[in-house]
């Protein structure tokens, strides 16, 4: 069963998130995995306001520990204009079986200094 987990991330800020993948209490090894996480204003919507994967190294994995890291740099937070959206973050063995790790809303909180 996918988890639910909101996130707030505030704009011009790095933002940082780690999931872990637990089975009866015991880490899932990710050994093999790629992950994968878009963030939207709503499911339909055809622009992807942010992309993370272990491919761009915005999700890295620590296998042994069932964890997936996700790190938003400042750079990309403070380019987000939506005020709101929604996400999913996606795991894929080497067989191709994806499994929906975890799903929320999200809350884009404006930055007030800038350059």
């Amino acid at each position: 069963m996918t988890a639910q987990y909101d996130l707030t991330i505030q704009q011009g800020a790095t933002y940082r998130r780690t999931f872990r993948w637990l089975a009866d209490g015991d880490p899932v090894s990710l050994t093999g995995f790629v992950a994968r996480m878009q963030i939207r204003r709503s499911v339909r919507a055809p622009e992807v306001i942010v992309s993370a994967t272990t491919e761009n190294g915005r999700l890295t994995l620590n296998a042994p520990a069932g964890e997936v890291s996700l790190e938003l740099p400042a750079s990309v937070t403070a380019a987000i204009t939506a005020r709101t959206g929604v996400y999913d973050l996606e795991l894929e063995d080497a067989g191709g079986v994806v499994t929906r790790l975890v799903e929320g809303a999200v809350e884009f909180v404006p930055e007030v200094t800038r350059d």
